[in-house]
């Protein structure tokens, strides 16, 4: 059977970005910085990646998404947008949180460490064959644990090669949103 041909995108962060893969060979790679604009970017990010190809989207077997920490709006435009995909296509779409992705590769055990907001950092430890969960610290406040290791591959490629469950966000706090107190209720005649 022939290498499985993954699309693997990310849009947590101020990014949008993809990675397209045959098996483990990179066929594709995008890392665009922005801070808004994630949802309008994606599709023809992907559509140019998979062009550059010679790939359509009927020749996906799996795709990847990020699952977060990071943005709300940026997690639910790629978690969405994986979703839709795959229902579309036919075929799985799995998560990958952004601690995993950056771990791809790395020997264990290893730290990972991504700049949060303010003094703040996220942090996941990596043990052999496991991985806690995604914490936050202040930043130069690390509790004890292994260094902090330098990604070996980008998010979208670790996105892309580590697949994992059906995708799901992952938040560290709840959502900031709630429904309204004094709303009128809704009648549907």
């Amino acid at each position: 059977m022939p290498d499985r041909i993954t699309l693997g995108f990310d849009t947590s962060a101020a990014h949008c970005a993809a990675a397209l893969l045959r098996g483990n060979a990179v066929l594709a790679v995008r890392h665009e910085p922005m801070a808004k604009g994630q949802a309008e970017r994606l599709m023809p990010m992907l559509e140019e990646m998979l062009a550059e190809a010679g790939l359509g989207w009927r020749d996906l077997d799996v795709i990847g998404v990020g699952t977060g920490p990071g943005n709300f709006t940026g997690i639910r435009v790629a978690v969405a947008a994986a979703r839709g995909l795959a229902l579309s296509l036919r075929i799985p779409a799995v998560g990958v949180g952004a601690p995993e992705a950056l771990a791809w590769g790395l020997a264990r055990p290893c730290r990972v460490v991504i700049t949060g907001k303010g003094d703040m950092v996220l942090f996941q430890d990596f043990a052999e064959g496991a991985g806690g969960r995604p914490q936050q610290a202040a930043t130069g406040a690390l509790p004890p644990g292994p260094a902090p290791a330098a990604p070996a591959v980008g998010i979208a490629e670790g996105v892309a090669g580590d697949p994992q469950p059906r995708p799901a966000p992952v938040y560290l706090r709840p959502a900031d949103a709630a429904p309204a107190r004094d709303a009128p209720p809704v009648i549907l005649a």
